[in-house]
């Protein structure tokens, strides 16, 4: 004999997929926060080299398969500069530095937009929580009274 209703049994089950899913939803866009500011990190670590290099310094050259070169810079004044889109552009140290500090501002814009995402998602998932418990204090109550009905039925 079922003392709860089924039927509040499954909204509680779809409620804990729900908070499921927005968890899962909420772990990705933080993820992808910790790409964006891992993308930062590079981003300061070329313009604090542009700032410090001179030419003729030597610098170990990433090869890949973490495999280096040490090579030496022939000329600070042209340094090549993703743009986006798989362009590229020569430009000198300053117009160089002013284009990955807009790299910057834009990621910064993004982790923000994302950071409301994620605050969207925390609120909704709390929401959703305190429904359940509701939900679930609900059931117990009923539960409480149909068991004292029966008690009092049997007297």
């Amino acid at each position: 004999m079922s003392l709860g209703g089924g039927g509040g049994q499954q909204q509680l089950q779809e409620i804990a997929q729900a908070i499921e899913a927005i968890d899962e939803e909420r772990e990705e866009l933080e993820a992808e926060v910790q790409d964006l500011r891992n993308k930062q990190t590079e981003i300061d670590e070329a313009i604090e080299a542009i700032e410090t290099l001179e030419t003729g310094s030597t610098v170990q050259v990433p090869l890949g398969g973490d495999a280096y070169v040490r090579a030496e810079v022939l000329d600070m004044d042209e340094i090549t500069v993703s743009l986006g889109a798989d362009y590229a552009a020569e430009q000198g140290q300053d117009d160089a530095t002013d284009t990955l500090e807009r790299k910057q501002d834009a990621i910064d814009d993004q982790i923000e937009q994302l950071s409301e995402e994620i605050s969207e998602l925390e609120e909704e998932s709390q929401q959703l929580e305190q429904q359940a418990q509701q939900m679930q204090q609900q059931q117990m109550q009923q539960q409480m009274q149909q068991m004292q009905q029966q008690e009092g039925g049997e007297e």
